[in-house]
């Protein structure tokens, strides 16, 4: 198994720091919300709560309990994996990835030069991961106050 250096993990700017940053606040989320079958209806955004005649938007979730059972789910993913279903199918990780490198390329979107500038990949995909993270944290951290607000128990719970 890996070890983590206890550098990395203390390291505010590491991968691993925001991916825990992201779980507790997830998991403080769950905790929090006992009964998550109340944030059905409830408007994700508090300025639609308070102004019901506007249009909800279209590429977000329609209300708290949508949104809720989102951050569970990429929780979920960020623990257990991506391909949890096709791994207990018996192919492995390695023969999943290179099996879809392999359709990739026979669809003619593999270019001869990507491993040229795999550092440059790595880096892009390092910063989005990065920025979704921060912002998935700071979701779970907004509805799990949010729900204190609207059940009011703010002053009892944590």
């Amino acid at each position: 198994m890996m070890q983590i250096s206890s550098d990395s993990v203390g390291n505010k700017h590491s991968l691993i720091n925001v991916m825990h940053r992201f779980i507790a606040a997830t998991n403080n989320m769950d905790e929090t919300i006992m009964v998550p079958s109340l944030l059905r209806d409830m408007p994700l955004d508090e300025q639609q709560a308070n102004n019901n005649n506007e249009p909800p938007c279209s590429n977000k979730q329609r209300d708290m309990y949508e949104h809720y059972l989102l951050l569970k789910s990429i929780k979920n993913d960020m623990e257990w994996g991506l391909l949890k279903r096709e791994v207990s199918s018996g192919a492995s990780f390695l023969e999943m990835a290179v099996k879809q490198e392999e359709q990739q390329a026979a669809k003619g979107d593999m270019h001869v030069d990507d491993n040229a500038d795999l550092q440059h990949q790595f880096h892009y995909h390092l910063r989005g991961l990065f920025g979704v993270l921060s912002k998935l944290t700071m979701q779970a951290d907004h509805l799990t106050n949010r729900y204190k607000r609207e059940i009011g128990g703010g002053n009892f719970m944590r």
